[in-house]
């Protein structure tokens, strides 16, 4: 099972200076951490909504060569 990842950086709503990555093997163990990202650093609020926009930014980690 490859692991997932999103990238901050690849958020048009981030402030550029959010240089953050996160990836985990499992999708919920990685939205909780993305969500806490959202809310803790970004102030977004924490809605059934916000999580969908988070899980579609979900995306493979690239194999390590």
């Amino acid at each position: 099972m490859a692991r997932k990842l999103i990238d901050c950086r690849e958020h048009s709503g981030s402030p550029p200076q959010c240089t953050v990555s996160i990836a985990a093997d499992s999708e919920d163990e990685l939205l909780a951490a993305a969500v806490q990202h959202a809310v803790a650093v970004h102030g977004y609020p924490d809605t059934p909504e916000m999580r969908e926009q988070l899980r579609q930014m979900f995306k493979d980690e690239p194999a390590a060569h």
